[in-house]
């Protein structure tokens, strides 16, 4: 089987294949265009890249003999992972990799940043002395806010605390057991903007995420605060940023990742005072790359020579016939879990999956993982697949306990998730209607509903009285938001209801801050399956 490097991978990685007596292994000498690509790829089982060497539609399908393909690090932005899907080819990255590499520059970034060596440094090749510029400030005794606290998030809690640091951490899918395992503090963003001396960012870049960190979040910080990011272009806003140096509002930042890349030789950001820059050099050690390589290596032997899948982003490991079956539930469960972490409260312990019905026949562990995916994947982005979940849930302390249950109910077949953060729950439950098996919310909080999964879901707790579904309508319409089906439930006549609406767009902060001013409204949730 023929198997194409595509891009510099370490040399452990092409002596493993190499080695692999079944398998032709041929390193390419320099990247190649689309165009170029093309013949080469018509009789490949498998490619290994990293991020220079696009994988496109057209690859894709000019491969008729592709099983997967291997991502030499995490990002799959260069892989058309829908066409990968399409046409039967497996995708897998290498997240466990470069772990210590980012750890260990934010670090030194932090302590950079604490000391003043950069500025420091240059000030001494220009033939100058000036102590009493770089007065800096020291680590130990400050507290360090850490947004987002999964492996490379966990690890520099581990750093901080050897400093001396108090760590307050934000993660709203870490458990309370997991915090108090690595001492950090449990927080929210506003007691964390409020206190901490430096920020650092461990987060995915989704739509929640994407200038989280803007000229709004820096007046709740101290001057003295100091920012890092070490994970994803664009979590900080640049533009508000350089405002934020230049004006004094906090005291410096250092920065790894662009909103573009490479960074624009007339960036604003390379004539921001107090401002440490590097070229996006997280995975740029030896040791890192020694692994991701070897990591790849390995994945795509694995797959080609023994069928075994580690790390795939696109496909659970089940024979075909079994697949057609459980397909339908796999896209209800990651659906459900989307829906329940919507829900759910900060820091849930613990999922307890129920299949009843024509469900219990059907292996529970790719629904569970197509769960647990839908549930983690606002907090671990692209990271979440199939095959990592079950290490993601453990990695937070999250329990998942799975039953099936004989239970007599209304549905021929149906899933139910219930979720524990401290004392609260929240739960969904979900079905099948029709021969044409079209999934559907049941249930939310025990109360009946009929909920279509799909598209924008706009959810809000409201007193049952009558006029509400009026304003609501009302409100609504003058924002232009067009409502396609609605839901209504409520635990008794003049109680608590529960409003349901599938919407064709998304309302807009003004229409959610007028409707939050009704009195009887509260809790609204916008879900974009």
């Amino acid at each position: 089987m023929k198997v194409l490097i595509c891009d510099p991978i370490s040399q452990s990685g092409i002596d493993h294949l190499k080695q692999q007596e079944k398998l032709d292994t041929i390193v390419l000498d320099q990247r190649h265009s689309e165009e170029e690509l093309l013949p080469l790829v018509k009789d490949a089982s498998a490619l290994a890249v990293r991020s220079e060497t696009r994988i496109t539609k057209a690859i894709f399908e000019a491969a008729p003999e592709m099983r997967i393909v291997g991502r030499a690090g995490v990002g799959v932005d260069n892989i058309d992972i829908e066409a990968a899907t399409q046409n039967g080819v497996v995708v897998m990255n290498t997240p466990g990799g470069n772990t210590t590499a980012t750890c260990e520059l934010t670090c030194s970034m932090m302590m950079a940043l604490a000391r003043n060596i950069p500025q420091a440094h240059s000030s001494m090749i220009l033939g100058e002395w000036n102590r009493k510029t770089f007065k800096g400030v020291e680590l130990y005794g400050k507290i360090l806010g850490i947004l987002g606290m999964g492996r490379i998030g966990g690890e520099v809690a581990r750093r901080a605390v050897a400093f001396g640091m108090r760590v307050m951490a934000y993660d709203p899918y870490i458990t309370p057991s997991r915090a108090k395992a690595l001492q950090v503090e449990l927080s929210s963003l506003d007691e964390i903007y409020a206190a901490a001396d430096f920020i650092t960012v461990h987060m995915p870049m989704t739509d929640e995420t994407r200038g989280m960190l803007n000229r709004n979040t820096f007046a709740l910080m101290k001057p003295s605060v100091r920012l890092l990011n070490c994970a994803r272009g664009g979590i900080i806003n640049e533009a508000d940023l350089c405002i934020a140096l230049k004006e004094g509002e906090i005291a410096g930042a250092a920065l790894d990742v662009y909103e573009s890349e490479p960074l624009d030789k007339d960036s604003p950001l390379r004539d921001c005072p107090n401002l440490i820059l590097t070229p996006h050099l997280g995975a740029s050690t030896i040791e890192a790359q020694d692994n991701v390589g070897l990591e790849v290596a390995q994945g795509i032997s694995d797959y080609l020579l023994h069928g075994s899948l580690m790390n795939s982003i696109n496909m659970p490991s089940l024979d075909s016939q079994t697949s057609a079956k459980v397909q339908p539930y796999l896209r209800l469960g990651e659906k459900m879990g989307v829906l329940l972490a919507k829900l759910g409260q900060v820091g849930t312990e613990r999922l307890a999956i129920t299949y009843g019905g024509l469900a219990t026949d059907l292996p529970g562990d790719p629904i569970a993982r197509s769960i647990i995916k839908g549930f983690l994947g606002a907090a671990e982005g692209e990271e979440v697949n199939l095959v990592n979940v079950r290490a993601m849930a453990k990695e937070r302390g999250l329990v998942v306990d799975e039953i099936k249950s004989n239970e007599q109910v209304d549905f021929r077949e149906w899933l139910h998730i219930r979720a524990w953060a401290g004392g609260e729950k929240v739960s969904v439950a979900g079905s099948f209607f029709g021969l044409a098996q079209h999934p559907r919310i049941v249930r939310l909080n025990s109360q009946p509903v009929e909920i279509n999964p799909d598209g924008i879901l706009f959810m809000m707790t409201n007193k049952d009285r009558p006029g509400i579904v009026g304003r609501l309508g009302t409100v609504l319409g003058k924002h232009g938001v067009n409502i396609a089906n609605m839901s209504l439930g409520r635990d008794r006549e003049g109680g608590q209801a529960l409003t349901a609406l599938n919407i064709d767009s998304e309302p807009s902060k003004n229409c959610i801050t007028e409707l939050e001013s009704d009195p009887d409204i509260s809790k609204i949730r916008i879900v974009q399956f």
